[in-house]
């Protein structure tokens, strides 16, 4: 493993405090793809509650499918599902069979609540059974929903996830839709070093599942652990990514973890520097420590090295060109933390001060030269968007999430694939409307690796460029007519200039979302449940949609109804027709509500059958 460094000043000024940004990257030497691999110890936890019925769980067992067809005849597997309970579907076996082990994983059905603590600690178990030091043992933990059966408080799950690492077995979370709690999840990631996805569609667990299996399958080293030790000209330094971080006197110490041979680690810092001379200044000692695999056994690294910058007069630091590329990073870990902080502000109810400070950096940048780089366009955008949401107090679930995401992979990934993912609160809905393309340039917005991209569709432009473009108004599948488009300064990109339309196609037309939610709060009034004969009478469904999930469980001689979507106690009987109830059948109701007594709920308008 290799270690670089960069500040984002080549000179500064001898008596004046000035701030320098320092960026470290440790990676592969020579070439990526002729770095060992090591062999992998996994245990694939999915959950198949309730909530998880249709299209969420089909793509999740797709996806776990397409992982181990991409696993080597050496590496390990193992699959748990949970929901009430957990339940292993493939012991610990070595990834030879991958058809029968994708058979297996084909069978996994929806229902139950969601008792994440028993899945993930069963994974735990297999892992740790067939753990070696000269292999990659993780246990990959995906779930749509809250821990609400178990181990269901969240210190002690991110505590014990911490502790699980420190035995040898890492985990990383994978938070799918809008009910899972980030928070938590993020947390076990961090405690373990392991990683943390945000899935907001169902299409997007593929990709998710395969870059982690890609940086997993790259492992150069891992445990990294930095020391830096800044000299006398240091007034103050602080660290601007997520890792977790000791101080030791004047010595700070970073946990950086796994470094895969596909992707750098970064640690950026900011020092104000106050040198007392001219020439050259020693600004730091670095040291660094990590494990690695040489000829099949753990050794242990190192590498040390001092950061050092020029001292001059003002003129010679005048002249000195700045390195945008560190202060590109600085300013995408600062907007990172940002995010987090203005998160913070929203949970308190203070929408208008998170709102500000998202514009300010959106104004920051837009008058930076990082501007004329399409991932700073893109962030000024996205600052746009979630600053309107919030002025106009729309946060929801969604948003927190990809500003969370947003921000944890900033701080602590270096990956393009998963910076700025995030596709919902954009609508076209309030655009002009035309028909023909005439006096405008044609674009088009799509889906693209969990974002939405705007690509030009006219004639005599380059259509795999992407064009900057309001976020607020994206919408997936929609096409769009704008008066100019023109090139960025690099001529990497495209700007949208002038007005903007939506374009409708021969018979198509926009119809307004009704936007409403089939779940009302309690004293709400509710239409009687329709009610056949038997379950087989019942009419069928293949997606939960905007429905409410329940199921029937034994208690005693008689068969209870529980909710098992998300945002409903478990624990509640629900007034439910006896003439359908059967075990193992889910039912999709059109709305479930509270009785006015509380303590039980009522299903009401149509049910279905969800077919799995």
């Amino acid at each position: 493993m290799k270690a670089t460094y960069a500040l984002s000043k080549p000179t500064i000024v001898v008596g004046e405090s000035t701030k320098l940004s320092l960026v470290v990257r440790f990676g592969a030497e020579g070439k990526k793809e002729d770095a060992p691999r090591r062999k992998l110890n996994l245990s694939l936890v999915l959950d198949r509650s309730g909530s998880m019925g249709g299209t969420p769980l089909r793509q999740a067992i797709k996806a776990a499918q397409a992982l181990v067809g991409e696993m080597k005849e050496d590496d390990r597997v193992s699959v748990v599902i949970f929901d009430d309970s957990a339940d292993t579907i493939v012991d610990p076996v070595l990834a030879k069979d991958k058809k029968s082990i994708q058979d297996k994983i084909g069978k996994a059905r929806a229902g139950g609540c969601t008792n994440l603590s028993g899945g993930w600690l069963e994974g735990i178990k297999h892992v740790k059974k067939h753990a070696k030091k000269d292999e990659v043992n993780r246990v990959l933990l995906l779930t749509d929903g809250q821990a609400n059966m178990g181990i269901t408080d969240p210190d002690v799950l991110k505590k014990t996830s911490g502790e699980k690492a420190g035995e040898g077995v890492v985990t990383t979370t994978l938070g799918f839709g809008s009910g899972f709690n980030e928070d938590l999840l993020i947390g076990m990631a961090r405690e373990a070093e392991g990683n943390f996805y945000f899935i907001e569609s169902p299409e997007d667990v593929e990709q998710v599942f395969k870059i982690e299996l890609e940086g997993l399958s790259s492992v150069i080293g891992q445990n990294l652990v930095v020391s830096v030790r800044p000299d006398d000209v240091v007034e103050h330094g602080w660290v601007l990514n997520k890792y977790r971080i000791q101080e030791k006197g004047s010595e700070l110490e970073v946990t950086l973890g796994d470094v895969y041979a596909v992707e750098d680690k970064v640690l950026a810092l900011e020092l104000e520097v106050k040198p007392t001379k001219a020439g050259t200044i020693k600004v730091a000692s670095v040291q660094f420590q990590y494990q690695t695999v040489v000829d099949g056994a753990i050794k242990d690294g190192s590498g040390e090295f001092v950061v050092t910058v020029n001292a001059g007069t003002a003129e010679e630091a005048a002249a000195a060109a700045q390195d945008i590329n560190v202060i590109g990073e600085a300013r995408r870990l600062e907007t990172a933390k940002l995010k987090d902080e203005a998160v913070d502000l929203a949970d308190k109810g203070d929408l208008k001060n998170a709102a500000q400070k998202l514009r300010k950096m959106a104004d920051d940048l837009r008058n930076s030269p990082l501007a004329n780089q399409f991932a700073f366009a893109e962030e000024i955008e996205q600052l746009e968007h979630f600053a309107d949401r919030l002025e106009k107090r729309s946060y929801d679930g969604v948003l927190r999430k990809e500003l969370r995401d947003q921000s944890y992979q900033a701080g602590t990934r270096n990956r393009s694939d998963l910076a700025q993912r995030g596709t919902a609160g954009g609508s076209a809905a309030g655009l002009p409307t035309v028909t023909s393309a005439d006096g405008g340039v044609v674009v088009r917005c799509e889906k693209e690796g969990g974002k939405l991209r705007i690509k030009v569709i006219s004639d005599g432009f380059d259509s795999s460029k992407n064009v900057q473009f309001p976020r607020a108004i994206r919408q997936e599948g929609v096409t769009y007519l704008v008066e100019n488009v023109v090139g960025s300064n690099d001529g990497s990109f495209y700007r949208a200039a002038g007005w903007i339309k939506r374009l409708l196609r021969p018979g198509e037309t926009v119809s307004a979302s009704s936007g409403g939610s089939s779940r009302r709060s309690s004293g709400s009034s509710s239409k009687a449940a329709k009610t056949p004969a038997t379950a087989a009478d019942l009419p069928t469904c293949t997606e939960i949609g905007d429905g409410v999930l329940v199921q029937c469980v034994p208690e005693g001689k008689k068969l209870r109804a529980r909710v098992v979507s998300d945002g409903y106690n478990p624990d509640y009987n629900i007034r439910f027709p006896r003439s359908i109830r059967e075990l193992g059948v889910l039912y999709v109701c059109d709305e479930v509500v509270e009785a006015s007594g509380g303590g039980s709920y009522i299903a009401g308008g149509e049910i279905k059958r969800l077919i799995q």
